[in-house]
C-alpha cells in the first residue's frame, strides 16, 4: 500500500503496524486511600468562560441555555481523581458515579445502564474467543 504524507513524499507503512491485537483487558486501578478534594475531580474553566460570553450575549434566553448545556461538554473530567475519589466515598456517591458512567465497576451493570451497547454476535464472539 502506497500512501502520501504531509509533505508529498511516499512512504509503506511497516508491516507491523498493520497489525492488530483482539486482546481486550481493563484498567484495573489501585486506589491510594487519599480522597481528592472534589473541585479537583474536574477542570471547569473553558465551560465557564463560555457560561459567561453566552450570558453576555443578545442571543434569546432559550439559545442561551441550549449553548449553555452545550458548554458542559467541555468540562474536563480527571479520571484518577475520580476513582480515587469514588473508591473513598460512601456507598450513595459511590452508586450515583456508577449512574453518571464516571466509574464502570461492572461491566454488565453497564451494559443495563446503556453505557456499553453490544450485539449479540460480537458478544458471542468473545465469549467464544476468551471465553466468559
Amino acid at each position: 500500500m502506497k500512501q502520501v504524507n504531509l509533505f508529498g513524499s511516499d512512504f509503506a507503512p511497516e508491516e507491523d503496524s498493520q497489525k492488530y491485537s483482539a486482546k481486550i483487558t481493563a484498567p484495573i486501578y489501585t486506589p491510594k486511600n487519599v480522597k481528592p478534594h472534589i473541585l479537583e475531580l474536574c477542570d471547569l474553566q473553558k465551560s465557564r468562560r463560555l457560561n459567561i460570553e453566552i450570558k453576555n450575549s443578545t442571543l434569546s434566553e432559550d439559545e442561551k441555555k441550549f449553548l449553555m448545556f452545550a458548554a458542559s461538554r467541555h468540562i474536563v473530567f480527571n479520571y484518577e481523581k475520580i476513582a480515587e475519589y469514588y473508591a473513598n466515598s460512601n456507598k450513595e456517591m459511590q452508586e450515583f458515579m456508577e449512574k453518571s458512567a464516571l466509574v464502570i465497576i461492572d461491566f454488565e451493570k453497564a451494559i443495563q445502564l446503556g453505557y456499553v451497547k453490544l450485539c449479540d454476535e460480537i458478544r458471542t464472539q468473545y465469549l467464544e474467543e476468551y471465553g466468559e
